[in-house]
């Protein structure tokens, strides 16, 4: 993973060198962003996203709504961690209580129980941790396949990836069906979303940077950890994941 991330961020100094009219400060690699974004959307349209429609036709709704909750389910492991590396008491607190609950009375997660139960789902990642104890954002940054990222998220990624359980399923073979299966299922899940954005958005590009970048600096600045207790419980926190398509 190092050696990937070196390998991301050479190309990224490479193509710096070029550059757009008028930069968005927050996006001064917008020449190579666009550029991998182009990529990314070619690989889309030619395998993720027939993939994900042929998915969305053939396995019933119930169905997708329980691979989605397993997913989940497995992802509040990782946020219940982040949220006691960000001191958010009431966050873990909760979080620990859906796992559970989900876990042994939702089938391993195929149900989500916890939310019938009004068991708020507070989603973190490591790259939100950094930015809970000071670390910005940095630039924009468009990733290979993974797509919208900053530089600190980049360097938060091969944590993310340590925390994520589907990578410590055995034997090889399972978890990258496992991969496979979460990859499709993301992307269906955003296939109504990406129809909206098509057809409103002047500039996809810039429309999703710009969302991206909202939602990520929301625990970008340094605070006291009281003062951070004071504001919204929210703030800082992942906005929930869309609902299975329908």
């Amino acid at each position: 993973m190092a050696t990937w991330l070196a390998l991301v961020l050479g190309i990224v100094l490479l193509s710096g060198c070029a550059t757009v009219a008028n930069p968005d400060p927050r996006d001064p690699l917008e020449s190579y962003n666009r550029s991998m974004t182009n990529f990314n959307e070619q690989v889309d349209a030619m395998v993720l996203k027939p993939v994900a429609i042929a998915y969305k036709d053939v396995t019933p709704a119930p169905v997708r709504t329980g691979v989605s909750n397993f997913f989940a389910n497995l992802s509040d492991v990782w946020s219940f961690v982040n949220n006691v590396l960000q001191l958010r008491g009431e966050a873990a607190a909760s979080t620990f209580m859906r796992v559970n609950v989900n876990t042994f009375f939702g089938l391993g997660g195929i149900l989500d129980v916890a939310s019938e139960l009004g068991i708020d789902r507070y989603r973190q990642d490591f790259g939100l941790t950094l930015g809970r104890w000071g670390v910005n954002t940095g630039p924009y940054l468009v990733l290979p396949i993974l797509g919208p990222s900053t530089v600190r998220d980049t360097f938060a990624l091969p944590i993310d990836m340590k925390g994520n359980l589907v990578s410590y399923v055995d034997p090889v073979s399972a978890r990258n069906s496992l991969y496979a299966l979460r990859a499709v299922e993301v992307r269906s899940n955003l296939l109504r979303a990406g129809n909206v954005l098509d057809s409103a958005a002047l500039d996809k590009y810039s429309f999703t940077r710009d969302v991206f970048l909202q939602v990520r600096s929301q625990a970008g600045e340094s605070q006291s950890v009281q003062a951070q207790e004071d504001r919204n419980a929210n703030d800082g926190v992942l906005p929930p994941e869309p609902p299975p398509a329908k």
